[in-house]
């Protein structure tokens, strides 16, 4: 015991030698020393000794840096997810990739769920996959139509916007893993994933009707593998009008599963690296099991919590002044700053604004944000009113558009539910109205009234969409 005490004394001894300041000693900023206590909004106490955390520190600390990547792969992972829903839901009712033309020969309804669709024109939907080869598409009428890929990256137009400017011609979709010789005689678009999506608009000649339309787009269109091109078996066509599926990602957890299906699918390093970073910290990455222990997944419980409150936020309520279309009015658009990238004029990218539009709609297209008049459209989206407060089904609602309406082809309006970001479930089947309604009525003017109620003002039935009793809803005008 006595050796013992001598020993300790003498390490004390020795410690007290090294307490004077050392010979070479550095003029150390205040910002560079960690106090040994330091006090957090969300952590509480930080405590550190000499500047190394605590153990309890140390759990807090990655706990944290857990939640907040995770949430941050939520928001930037939400155009990744979503086109996995899309393309998963059709599968789910029957479109196989490279053989499959989905039509909505009726149109859409409440039944089928999608991100924001309008009941106006026909939707042609389509998955193109190259992971076995470069895919062909050939159309022969005018349409309107995009390629996005896995990523829900603009790939190209097709079409009136596209390289073929509304005259038709035959698309050559090809994978970066291809080796072979490209033909000629092909509009080629270059991706780096495996699955795509291809949504096309048939443009009706005037007075033609959407019948004739979609069998004229049908005679006129082919679509297979670039190996079948001297003899490429048919497509099946079916009308998908009034299916109930549903193509929404999901808005919890498991919205990190549907992350982690395209990781393993699409090829390496196809994926943006940040997004790949923040999955691959959280346990998911190219090649390996996703399997979430119990903390994970409390963390991925309380991450997707926020990230869905977070993306809500942005989008029904946004709180960047440069989105709204008028400094007085609740009318805005994401694509209001006219870059489908969602990238700023010093090349930043546009958090908010990619996370407000992805969540809320489908499609990225330079062509959406055409600033030639006459060609494109504008979206302007309202989820408030006058006074800032939320669209209830309670009330009666107005909006009137100046005449002439700035619309060549048409104008709409459609409202969809807060939850889903669907049409609204209603007894009215178009979810909407549109300038080619039939009982549509001008005001003297030229301008145009429409009525946003649960029950049609009267005599003003042609002007109506209806919503819904103790139920929330949002509006999208579309010119």
């Amino acid at each position: 015991m006595k050796k013992f005490i001598i020993t300790c004394l003498a390490l004390t001894v020795a410690a007290s030698a090294f307490a004077a300041d050392p010979k070479y000693k550095a003029d150390v900023p205040a910002s560079l020393i960690t106090p040994d206590t330091v006090k957090t909004k969300y952590l509480g106490d930080l405590k550190f000794v000499d500047g190394f955390p605590t153990d309890a520190t140390l759990e807090k600390s990655y706990d944290f840096l857990d939640t907040s990547r995770a949430v941050q792969l939520f928001t930037s992972g939400i155009p990744t997810a979503s086109m996995h829903g899309l393309l998963k839901g059709h599968r789910d009712i029957g479109v196989k990739p490279n053989k499959t033309v989905a039509i909505t020969e009726e149109l859409l309804d409440a039944r089928s769920l999608w991100l924001t669709p309008n009941t106006t024109t026909p939707y042609i939907h389509i998955e193109l996959n190259v992971k076995e080869g470069p895919v062909v598409f050939e159309v022969g009428t005018p349409v309107i139509g995009i390629v996005d890929n896995a990523w829900f990256l603009y790939v190209g137009d097709v079409g009136l916007g596209g390289p073929d400017k509304g005259k038709g011609g035959k698309y050559l979709l090809v994978g970066k893993d291809y080796k072979g010789k490209i033909p000629e005689g092909y509009f080629v678009l270059r991706t780096n994933t495996y699955r795509h999506w291809l949504l096309i608009r048939a443009v009706g000649k005037p007075g033609e009707s959407v019948k004739d339309t979609l069998k004229a787009f049908k005679a006129g269109f082919k679509m297979y593998p670039l190996a079948q091109a001297k003899n490429p078996e048919p497509n099946d066509y079916i009308n998908i009008s009034g299916k109930k599926y549903n193509t929404i990602h999901a808005g919890d957890a498991s919205i990190y599963d549907e992350l982690n299906e395209v990781i393993q699918y699409e090829p390496a390093n196809s994926g943006d690296p940040a997004m790949l970073g923040l999955a691959a910290e959280l346990g998911i990455s190219k090649g390996k099991p996703f399997t979430p222990d119990a903390r994970m997944k409390k963390i991925l419980n309380e991450a997707a919590s926020i990230g869905n409150a977070a993306a809500r936020a942005v989008m029904f309520k946004p709180r960047n002044k440069a989105v709204y279309f008028y400094p007085d009015r609740q009318w805005f658009s994401p694509l209001a700053g006219g870059s489908s990238d969602f990238l700023d004029k010093n090349g930043a990218r546009m958090l908010d604004r990619r996370i407000g539009f992805l969540y809320f709609a489908t499609g990225v297209t330079p062509f959406m944000v055409s600033p030639t008049p006459g060609s494109g459209s504008v979206y302007e989206i309202a989820a408030t009113d006058a006074t800032g407060k939320m669209l209830s089904g309670n009330n009666t609602y107005s909006v009137t558009l100046p005449g002439p309406v700035p619309a060549k082809a048409f104008w709409s309006f459609m409202v969809y539910d807060v939850h889903t970001r669907s049409i609204l479930e209603t007894d009215q089947k178009s979810g909407g109205i549109d300038s080619m309604a039939k009982n549509l009525k001008a005001n003297a003017d030229g301008s145009y009234t429409v009525y946003f109620a649960s029950k049609p003002p009267k005599g003003k039935e042609g002007n109506w969409v209806q919503t819904m009793p103790n139920k929330g809803f949002h509006v999208l005008l579309r010119l």
